[in-house]
């Protein structure tokens, strides 16, 4: 068995970050930036007002108060065209440009309008409420760096750049095959020995969730000539996924039959539980990644392999050293050889102190704590003994688009 540090860099090593493509703003939403966008525009184009007031001249009201005679107004996608002079005030509106001449907004609540003039009761500096040409950025300005997963405010900012399209990496498209005799779809009736499958559902959901397309292969029995014809499917698909017939089974098919159609086998076993039958390999140039059957386990591993490998094929930088942790709420015994992944539940303490809670029974068999997980503890091989309030090293679950 190999460490799950040496399977995961083996794993990585064998991905590379996928082609770019152009997508329109609409569309980017999620996928990951492959070239900086930089803007096209100046924003703001010229000097603007950010109050509605009066554009005036700050030499002229130094000593309120003052009385200005009023002789335009200007509104936000409109422009005054003469020339704001001594002694002389424009009536001006948000986002609206400055009047040459002007150099200060007085707000319209310092002021006092009657007979074509204005009174000016509070005397302003030089900008004040002014908002200078190129405040936000200026033409040329990198807004959003590549190898960045793109969010809304990424896409208002390059929007507001006069940018329409961006170049982003293209999506893995993962092919998942789930194999076993014992496996029925939910909703079907289930027979003697059989089982629901929800691998294929849940490793479908995960690979949309890190942001690559499924194709789900569907279920293929324990036959030789089933699981070749299916895994036929994963023809043209930057990734194959399996679940199940990955241990030393008589019924364990998995590297058989895809051995003759080219599998080479990277490892395969890990020292790690849940999920200690896990093969990697390739079939030509498609990496191949096998699960265990067990949904826990198959999900554990996605987490630990799938995920950061889906990451890099999009382009994400990796992420730094530091690895998120949490205080014991409960003493752990020691580890055994194998690193261990235990489901757990977090919350706060008064003093905001991030606490885990493994659940009382880690069975690989239990979907639903992992369910109701909110992280795994990372218990390496051959801890000692853990006592509560020890810091120990976790792994949260994603939220949002990267969740599971």
């Amino acid at each position: 068995m190999i460490s799950v540090e040496q399977a995961l860099k083996r794993v990585l090593s064998a991905v590379a970050a996928l082609p770019a493509e152009q997508v329109p703003l609409a569309r980017a939403l999620g996928r990951v930036l492959a070239e900086d966008v930089a803007a096209r525009v100046t924003q703001p184009p010229a000097a603007v007002s950010a109050m509605d007031g009066y554009a005036v001249r700050a030499a002229d009201v130094a000593k309120a108060p003052a009385v200005l005679k009023v002789v335009g107004k200007v509104q936000a996608g409109a422009v005054f065209k003469g020339k704001v002079a001594r002694g002389q005030a424009v009536r001006i509106f948000t986002g609206a440009p400055v009047p040459q001449g002007a150099d200060s907004i007085v707000i319209q609540e310092d002021t006092e309008a009657a007979g074509g003039k204005v009174t000016i009761k509070e005397a302003p500096k030089p900008g004040r409420y002014v908002r200078p040409a190129g405040l936000d950025f200026k033409s040329g300005d990198v807004g959003v760096k590549s190898g960045r997963r793109l969010t809304a405010r990424d896409l208002g900012l390059a929007a507001a750049m006069n940018v329409p399209w961006l170049k982003v990496h293209r999506r893995p498209r993962v092919a998942i095959l789930s194999t076993g005799d014992e496996l029925v779809m939910p909703g079907s009736a289930i027979g003697p020995g059989q089982i629901l499958s929800s691998n294929g559902i849940s490793l479908s959901a995960f690979v949309v969730a890190c942001g690559g397309e499924a194709i789900d292969l569907g279920i293929v029995p324990d036959d030789r000539k089933a699981l070749a014809a299916m895994a036929g499917g994963a023809r043209g698909a930057d990734m194959l996924i399996t679940s199940g017939g990955a241990s030393v089974g008589e019924h364990d098919l998995v590297q058989e039959v895809l051995g003759k159609q080219g599998l080479k086998v990277d490892f395969w076993k890990i020292a790690i539980r849940p999920g200690k039958p896990l093969i990697f390999g390739r079939i030509g140039g498609t990496p191949m990644l096998g699960l265990p059957g067990n949904p826990v386990s198959s999900l554990v591993c996605a987490l630990i392999f799938l995920k950061p490998a889906l990451e890099k094929m999009q382009g994400l930088k990796p992420a730094g050293d530091a690895k998120p942790s949490a205080v014991l709420a409960k003493p752990l015994p020691q580890n055994d050889r194998r690193q261990d992944y235990l489901r757990a539940t977090l919350s706060h303490r008064k003093d905001g102190t991030l606490l885990a809670t493994p659940f009382a029974k880690q069975d690989s068999s239990m979907l639903a704590t992992l369910a109701h997980a909110d992280c795994l503890v990372v218990r390496a091989p051959n801890a000692p003994a853990a006592k509560s309030g020890e810091r120990v090293e976790i792994v949260p679950f994603p939220s949002g688009p990267a969740g599971i």
